[in-house]
């Protein structure tokens, strides 16, 4: 997965540059095995990454306990780096690397050259920077891991970095386990220091399947949140069932303590996902934050698991949605009036105010994260909102649509839920591409 376009660093060709590449301020950075297992060591003392995806809220990251984020490749880096130096925030610096769903093809020589010799660009250009942590050489570019042309490129540009740059480990990231990607991995990967795992839903269960697997080599969960929309109920015409915010927050906490600070000695730390917001299925659904920058409850569980106590002030706590007496989607008629009531308090006591939203289904689903456009919203829908309560009418035109419900507490926190709904049958759904 990766964020949106006014989130993601586009992977370019670089020269070196004079600034970055000067003389050197990098903080050594160093993985070792050690009789307890593996451990990080940045500047000689130990280095538990408390992370998050994304560039935005740095601030707020640093205040919240979080010492890292992650990029996925590169675009306007140098004045990033910048700021986490300032704040105190290191970088695993994401390379780009082609991606076969896109039509990138590694048995292609002049193409794997070009991005060895783009990796090596960005060695040089940034090995220098005090607040780059660790290279990440890709994103979820293996597919079903089988094939080992993808996974020797990646060792190639492993021993590069180590070549250019023997400050900085190197990492490369895979979408889930499964199939043959532990084992590629073990056996063409000798240079790659860490492995880089992205896991939502199957965080639970991960760290017992590494140990089921034998897997011995150090690991960063490098994406994780709640579980995705491939991975979730669906309504009878396939629209995914978002859980809400709340139970997001219970999920990143749970498996937080699971497979993440449950496995000293191997798992060196991970990254949340997203320290921002993005269309992916609806706009609320990986977001750790709403557009107007409220925090969700993600952002509260993270800040205890880094800092060991909860913030000051917490997110609103929204039980349910429901509408028309029940918590179920179902099929309307176009124009049809309803009701629905969201049941939601605050740990603090904080008086709550309450916006509701009528969308359209997106119907521009796309693979690995990549951008989508946002479903347009019907306000026409709308007769009445007050407080927790919600009267509205079914747009006129057919197809699959959402209620959204939003809820803030005025101290810079929130919650949100929605329901899939059909306007008219399941014969006239489409959902997805």
């Amino acid at each position: 997965m990766r964020p949106t376009a006014a989130l993601l660093f586009l992977a370019t060709a670089v020269a070196p540059s004079v600034g970055a590449d000067g003389p050197s301020r990098a903080i050594p950075v160093k993985v070792e095995k050690t009789d307890q297992g593996y451990r990080m060591l940045r500047g000689g003392e130990p280095f538990f990454i408390k992370g998050a995806g994304g560039r935005s809220y740095l601030d707020v990251l640093k205040s919240s306990g979080g010492n890292s984020i992650r990029t996925w490749g590169e675009n306007d880096l140098e004045p990033l780096l910048d700021r986490c130096q300032e704040l105190g925030l290191t970088v695993t610096v994401g390379i780009w690397l082609g991606q076969p769903r896109q039509g990138f093809r590694y048995d292609n020589e002049a193409a794997v050259r070009g991005e060895i010799e783009k990796s090596r660009g960005f060695f040089r250009r940034y090995r220098n920077h005090p607040a780059v942590l660790m290279w990440g050489i890709g994103n979820e570019m293996e597919g079903s891991g089988d094939d080992p042309k993808i996974w020797k490129t990646v060792n190639e540009i492993a021993r590069i970095a180590h070549q250019e740059d023997p400050n900085h480990p190197t990492m490369t990231v895979v979408a889930e386990l499964g199939g043959k990607k532990l084992e590629m991995y073990r056996t063409l990967c000798p240079d790659v220091d860490v492995l880089g795992i992205n896991s939502y839903g199957g965080l639970s269960s991960l760290a017992d399947r590494l140990e089921k697997a034998k897997f011995d080599r150090p690991y960063v969960v490098t994406e994780f949140g709640p579980p995705g929309p491939w991975e979730v109920g669906q309504t009878p015409w396939k629209a995914p069932i978002e859980p809400t915010s709340t139970a997001k927050a219970d999920a990143y906490k749970a498996n937080y303590a699971r497979s993440i600070a449950g496995k000293p000695g191997l798992c060196l730390g991970s990254y949340a996902f997203l320290w921002g917001n993005k269309q992916e299925a609806t706009s609320t659904w990986f977001g750790m934050f709403l557009p107007s920058g409220e925090r969700l409850g993600a952002v509260e569980v993270m800040t205890e698991a880094w800092t060991g106590k909860p913030p000051a002030n917490r997110a609103p706590r929204i039980a349910k949605l429901v509408w028309d007496g029940q918590a179920d989607p179902i099929e309307v008629r176009p124009g049809s009036s309803h009701k629905a009531k969201v049941a939601v308090e605050d740990p603090d006591g904080d008086p709550l105010t309450v916006r509701w939203e009528v969308r359209s289904e997106s119907m521009d689903r796309r693979e690995g994260g990549d951008r989508e456009s946002e479903p347009p919203p019907h306000p026409e829908s709308i007769v009445e909102a007050v407080g927790k309560d919600f009267a509205f009418r079914a747009p006129t035109l057919t197809g699959p649509c959402r209620l959204f419900v939003f809820v803030y507490d005025g101290k810079g926190n929130a919650a949100t839920a929605n329901v899939p709904f059909l306007v008219g049958t399941k014969a006239q759904a489409r959902v997805g591409r």
